[in-house]
Parts: structure tokens; C-alpha cells; sequence
């Protein structure tokens, strides 16, 4: 007979039996997929905003809602980490799910540009901050071996959770108007996030379960919700701060994305001013995030392979170069070339980080550092959009938005240069400041052993 269901230990599918880390990645994906995908497929309404029978708002005064958006998610960032790493990441998102409903149905009811500010750029913002974090470090701790797999599986989940926001806005849109836009996906996407937070188990000690690919001998010890979990967070992360490597991931992260998101928040909007229809433009934006896509997948396994660093040399690189074709022409081949290029090195740009905290700094609770690298993200997120916008007011012009953004991502590209060698930890001896109860033998967890159900196996990265 075939089965097809949830399990305790996993997801019955015939005859075999799915870890449930497996489950925890599909899960993550779609809830991923469901809070991010309108940060982006908001930014094909920016030249919408501008037009008189809308707001006629100014290009700088629409990016500067992203920009308060992504400061806001910046600054949520390590906040959101420290709390998932001490007290489980549902906690988290169960206070994200209600936050994505509020703004969004909030942002499809603004008027003024206040609101627009408001709802979309700080009530949304919190929303979304609740899972770029916690899910990303959630996934890390369900796997001892394989993790580039389920990363790229995640990230790559994402861009095409992006990609299908970005038609579904445009659809809706073209046939509801602008409140439907936000209701829309705000009600039910909102709806799905709350109902997925039941299946996101904190940890695999939490049902009885070791990480996949960790030995079947391995005690199985739980690693958040108690005082232990809140020590070693701590006294890893002061130490890690104390390392080069440390500030310079949150640089990079920072350089890179002020970098592309000029691009990203303003290509349409570039694109239907060089003379391209609104749908073609859609569609040069699609192929951005498609092409992204595959890199996203692709990018965590090599990064787990062959070392994040060299990886992350040849993103950056690609995101950055393209971007001067688009000062030699802009017809309409032109934009579909760059899209493609610059898609491949921007979706391999975000998705080498947890690979290269894994290898920096093994089994050690790096939610809070990751939380950190995101802080950079979206102030460079944030900076970027508004620095291009009121460049196009001031100039009349894209062409000084693209040039700001070649030399923000040249920057990012010149220190990954400067980052250690991913060959060896960079704290190998953490452990050595806890007290004697919080250490463990083999680096992963804390004492507390529970009983233990079928772990399953992983390959060799």
C-alpha cells in the first residue's frame, strides 16, 4: 500500500522514510518563499507611485520606503537571531506571521506617504525580519552533513517564490488595482506562514531526533530554550566578534547589497524609461530572478564543497561587471543579457553565508552571527535604493545609479579577498571559556540527552 504523510520522525513517502530535516527545509522554503517574495515584486509599482493618477510621489521618496524597510529588517536581524538561538525560532515567527498580515493589508489601504512608510516600510518590515533569519538558522541546525544541499534547495525555493510574486503583483494589479495587490497575498500568505509555524520544529532534539548525517552513537542533547543554550550563545558570540572575519562578513554582506539592490528596486522602473513596455519589463526582471534561482541552488553545494570564499569571488564578480553594459546601451537584447548575467552572480551573492559561517565556525550557535551579516545586508539593502532613487531625481538620469552601484559591489568584491582561508576554524578552542556544564564533547549541543529515534545517514560533502 502507498503511504504518503507526516511521521514523527520524518515524511512517509511509500515505503521510505524522510528525516524530518528534509521536512524542515520544505517547510522553511515555502514560508520563505511566502514573506519575502513582496519585497521585491513591490518594487514593479515604484514607477506606478510616481505616476500623477496614483501618489505622484518622487523615484527618491518611493525608494525611501524600502530603505526605511530594510533598515528596519537590518536592525531586526541580530535581535531576531538572538532570540531564535534562546528560545526556539517558532516563537519568533508566530509574532512574524501576524506582523506580514497587518502590513500588508495596512500597505494596501495608504494614502499618504507617511503610511506608505509606515505599513510597508517599519509593520511589514518586523514581518518579514522574523523569518530571514530564524529560518535560515533553524535549517543549520537539522544538519551535521548535506547542508549546502538543503541551502541551495531553500535558497533556490526562494527565487522562484520571488519570481511568482513578481507575475502574481503584476496580474493583480493589472486586474484588481493597487489594495488587492497587498490584500491579496498579505491575507493568505499570512494565513500560510501561521499555519507552517506548527511544522518548524525548533531543533531535532525537540521530537527525539539527531541531525541528519550525525553519527547513530551521538547522544542526543538539546541546544535551545534553556540557560546552558543562552551561555554558549553568548560566549561564542563575544568571541567571535573579537575575530577579523567576523565584521568583515558583515562588511561584504553590507557592500554587496547596496550594490545590487539599486538594481533590483529600480530596474523596471530603469527599464520602461529607456523605452521598454511595462510587460517587457516584467519580463526582464523575470529572467533576473529565474537565472538567480538556479545559482541560488547551485551556489550553497560548491560553497560546501570547494570552499565558500573562492565561491563567493566569482559571485560578486558577476554581479558587478555586467552592470556596464548597461552604461553602453539599453535596448531591449541589452537588458535581457545583463538580466542574465547579473542574475547568476546575484543569487550566488546571498547564499554563500551560512555555508561560510558552517565553515569558520563548525556546530558553534551562529544564529545571532548570522543575524549580524543580515544587519549588514539591509543597511546596504536600505542605503542603496535611496542613494540611486534621488540620484535619478538629481541627474534626470540612471546612469549615475549604475555607476554607484558598480563601486559598492567592486568594494565587496576587493574584501572578500582579505577574508581567511575556510580550510580551518576560527575558533577552534570556543568551548574552553564555558563553564565545565555547558561544554560537550564533540562541539554539538548541550548535556541534556533525550531519547533517541533514527538520525539517518549523509553522504560526504
Amino acid at each position: 500500500m502507498l503511504r504518503f504523510g507526516m511521521t514523527p520522525a520524518g515524511f512517509a513517502l511509500g515505503k521510505r522514510n524522510v528525516h524530518y530535516s528534509w521536512v524542515i527545509v520544505g517547510v522553511a522554503s515555502l514560508m520563505w518563499m511566502t514573506s519575502s517574495g513582496m519585497r521585491f515584486a513591490a518594487s514593479l509599482l515604484v514607477d506606478e507611485f510616481n505616476k500623477p493618477e496614483y501618489f505622484g510621489w518622487s523615484i527618491g521618496a518611493i525608494t525611501l520606503g524600502f530603505t526605511i524597510q530594510w533598515i528596519i529588517s537590518g536592525a531586526l536581524g541580530p535581535v531576531c537571531g538572538w532570540l531564535g538561538d534562546q528560545h526556539g525560532v517558532r516563537r519568533v515567527m508566530w509574532g512574524g506571521g501576524i506582523l506580514f498580515i497587518a502590513g500588508m493589508v495596512l500597505t494596501g489601504s495608504m494614502n499618504h506617504l507617511w503610511q506608505f512608510y509606515l505599513y510597508f516600510g517599519v509593520i511589514l518590515a518586523a514581518g518579514m525580519a522574523a523569518f530571514q533569519v530564524t529560518l535560515v538558522a533553524g535549517v543549520t541546525l537539522w544538519f551535521r552533513k548535506q547542508l549546502g544541499l538543503a541551502m541551495g534547495i531553500l535558497q533556490a525555493l526562494q527565487g522562484l517564490g520571488t519570481a511568482a510574486a513578481i507575475l502574481m503583483v503584476f496580474i493583480i494589479f493589472d486586474q484588481f488595482g493597487l489594495r488587492w495587490t497587498f490584500w491579496i497575498p498579505g491575507i493568505a500568505g499570512g494565513a500560510l506562514l501561521l499555519y507552517l509555524t506548527r511544522y518548524f520544529h525548533n531543533e531535532p532534539a525537540e521530537i527525539g531526533l539527531r541531525p541528519w548525517g550525525a553519527p547513530d552513537d551521538e547522544p542526543i542533547r538539546r541546544l535551545q530554550s534553556n540557560d546552558v543554550a543562552k551561555v554558549r550563545t553568548n560566549v561564542f558570540l563575544k568571541q567571535a566578534q573579537k575575530t577579523n572575519a567576523f565584521w568583515n562578513l558583515v562588511g561584504i554582506h553590507f557592500w554587496g547589497c547596496a550594490g545590487h539592490n539599486i538594481i533590483l528596486i529600480l530596474l523596471v522602473a530603469m527599464a520602461t524609461d529607456s523605452g521598454l513596455s511595462k510587460g517587457m519589463a516584467v519580463a526582464v526582471y523575470l529572467t533576473l530572478t529565474i537565472v538567480s534561482t538556479l545559482t541560488r541552488f547551485a551556489v550553497p553545494v560548491l560553497a560546501d564543497r570547494f570552499g565558500a570564499k573562492t565561491v563567493m569571488k566569482i559571485c560578486f564578480s558577476a554581479q558587478t561587471f555586467p552592470l556596464l553594459l548597461l552604461l553602453i546601451s539599453q535596448d531591449v537584447s541589452t537588458y535581457f543579457v545583463f538580466a542574465a548575467l547579473f542574475g547568476f552572480g546575484m543569487g550566488g551573492e546571498m547564499t554563500a553565508f551560512p555555508i561560510i559561517n558552517r565553515q569558520y565556525y563548525g556546530d558553534a550557535p551562529t544564529g545571532t552571527t548570522y543575524g549580524w551579516q543580515m544587519a549588514g545586508a539591509g543597511i546596504g539593502m536600505a542605503i542603496g535604493p535611496v542613494l540611486g532613487g534621488f540620484l535619478r531625481d538629481w541627474t534626470n538620469s540612471y546612469d549615475w545609479s549604475i555607476i554607484l552601484s558598480f563601486g559598492l559591489s567592486m568594494i565587496a568584491v576587493g574584501c572578500i579577498f582579505l577574508l581567511p582561508s575556510t580550510a580551518h576554524h576560527q575558533l577552534p578552542h570556543w568551548e574552553d571559556a564555558l563553564p565545565p556544564e555547558a561544554r560537550t564533547a564533540g562541539g554539538y549541543g548541550t548535556p541534556a540527552a533525550v531519547p533517541a529515534s533514527s538520525g539517518g545517514d549523509g553522504s560526504d560533502d
